[in-house]
């Protein structure tokens, strides 16, 4: 597989990408309230194009440990303006749901990627994808974002997630979603510890392994604060470090807010490696 296909785009898989963070929230965790505005989010997403984000990821509900669903309607009014006046520009448009009714709604305005916390499982998510020439993103989560991180338990958290992510592949494959249209999500901060969350970074190349494109989301999370001490707001360079080291191990993808100062991270680190990410 040369490329992910994602609509008309193609993104090339030969280097890892940047996947920019556009949470159109009142309360996510670490840029809730900034963007609620259509104008302002609509110029966010511009600016992180320019920065060298080459998705943008569009999110009207926070999934934060402990966050309450938000009413259909709701998430609608925040996302699709946004998605309208972004999609169709240099990069394609990710819409960030869980819920099958704001995935049609947002392949309608012309997103062309959907990224799921819950894998696609919601009834009618599976078919809403495959009948649309978008990607998708599956990602693992014990529990729920209200619930998930009240006592997260694994055996092998590595090789649990894998096997979560493979057996949605595989349904995600056989309704008809091909195979160049599927990205993996381990859910750094979803129903983890922190050493279960350090343990899938430290183990992240047997994930990718598995020949699927993987996606690492570690900005500015806990996990970062548990190790650096540090507050959301300081984390950038935790969350830099991070996304370094996820490549490294073989993720093609990092989902980011600070997307200027990974794309420098990363631009070293291509031209001291000469392109070669093994």
């Amino acid at each position: 597989m040369a490329d992910l296909h994602c609509g008309r785009y193609r993104l090339s898989l030969e280097r890892p990408l940047i996947m920019g963070i556009l949470n159109v929230t009142p309360d996510s965790f670490s840029d809730g309230g900034l963007f609620t505005e259509v104008d302002r989010a609509v110029e966010r997403g511009f600016q992180l194009m320019e920065e060298g984000a080459a998705v943008l990821d569009i999110g009207g509900e926070s999934t934060r440990p402990g966050a309450s669903p938000v009413p259909l309607q709701e998430e609608l009014r925040r996302v699709i303006p946004v998605i309208e006046q972004l999609a169709g520009g240099p990069v394609p448009i990710s819409i960030d749901t869980r819920h099958v009714e704001v995935m049609q709604e947002a392949l309608a305005a012309g997103a062309t990627l959907v990224n799921d916390v819950n894998a696609l499982r919601a009834p009618g998510a599976l078919e809403c994808c495959a009948a649309s020439d978008a990607a998708v993103c599956l990602m693992h989560m014990q529990g729920s974002p209200a619930t998930m991180q009240d006592n997260p338990v694994y055996d092998d958290v590595l090789g649990e997630v894998t096997r979560f992510l493979m057996e949605r592949a595989a349904a995600a494959e056989a309704a008809g979603i091909a195979r160049n249209r599927i990205l993996l999500d381990p859910g750094f901060g979803f129903g983890k510890t922190v050493a279960h969350n350090l343990a899938l970074l430290r183990g992240l190349d047997a994930l990718v392994a598995e020949g699927y494109p993987v996606l690492v989301g570690l900005s500015r999370k806990s996990v970062l604060g548990a190790v650096t001490g540090r507050a959301v707001t300081d984390r950038v360079s935790g969350s830099v470090a991070a996304a370094l080291l996820a490549v490294m191990r073989g993720a093609w993808m990092v989902r980011v807010h600070d997307v200027a100062a990974t794309a420098n991270a990363l631009a070293v680190w291509q031209a001291v490696e000469g392109g070669d990410r093994t």
